[in-house]
């Protein structure tokens, strides 16, 4: 299995428009961020989670010529507002593309993208997609590979994580149940985010992300959605446990 870090920023990406705080200013690349969204290649199969707002680039730089299905993880723009940019991939395939969401995030996607989903008097131009609703610890397969939908929660709003294997990505978590660490057992790779420092309302900060990566005890953990308000990629870095590190955009991994 291949991971492919597409972005590993916040709603707002880093630099922010207009912002002037240091980590906005820094030539380190790899405190540059594009929304939060991973590419997985894994037995001859490419599944990408979330496609917010900055998907064509984020396929563009990696030279991504085949996506055979696309998760959701929640509704929220940052993490579906690049769904129109799947045409290429419908277009070349000749075929809808798979999507798989909660009930609720495709009746939000309908809304969004209403062309998209129309029966009658679709326009040419529009990309085609097949919907699978998924539910929380419900199994599905893409192409013969089994994933589990995590349920986590969003500050009050239910949201998925997905377990591939020995490796789970989980964005935008505030709190998890305690059934849910049973679930994420024996990982080589967890993906969570970490916002900032300080304290935020709907999603973790760094102490509680370590909280939970120390109570799913993963091999190695990977911190994602990250705010310009973390500091310095290069700083935090060497504050973390030596199985923990912060990812970055274009970062790759073999597990």
């Amino acid at each position: 299995m291949k991971v492919y870090f597409l972005g590993t920023g916040t709603s707002q990406g880093i630099p922010v428009i207009g912002n002037k705080h240091p980590v906005c200013l820094s030539k380190n690349e790899k405190d540059k961020r594009l929304r939060s969204s991973v590419l997985i290649e894994w037995n001859h199969t490419k599944i990408a989670i979330d496609c917010g707002p900055d998907f064509r680039q984020q396929m563009l730089r990696i030279d991504n010529d085949r996506l055979d299905a696309l998760l959701f993880t929640h509704e929220h723009a940052d993490h579906t507002a690049g769904l129109d940019d799947i045409r290429p991939y419908c277009f070349m395939e000749s075929k809808s593309m798979p999507i798989y969401a909660q009930k609720r995030v495709i009746e939000s996607l309908k809304k969004r993208f209403d062309y998209i989903f129309e029966t009658e008097n679709r326009y040419p131009g529009a990309p085609s997609v097949t919907i699978h609703e998924v539910e929380a610890s419900k199994d599905f397969y893409v192409e013969g590979n089994k994933i589990t939908p995590i349920n986590v929660h969003h500050g009050s709003l239910p949201i998925l994580g997905y377990r591939m294997d020995a490796f789970a990505y989980l964005t935008d978590v505030k709190t998890l149940d305690e059934d849910t660490y049973d679930q994420l057992k024996n990982l080589d790779v967890l993906v969570i985010n970490a916002l900032r420092i300080q304290e935020h309302p709907t999603h973790n900060n760094l102490e509680e992300a370590l909280i939970h990566i120390q109570k799913i005890n993963p091999k190695k953990a990977y911190l994602t959605h990250i705010g310009f308000q973390m500091g310095f990629h290069e700083e935090v870095q060497k504050t973390l446990p030596e199985n923990v590190f912060l990812a970055y955009d274009q970062l790759i991994l073999d597990i």
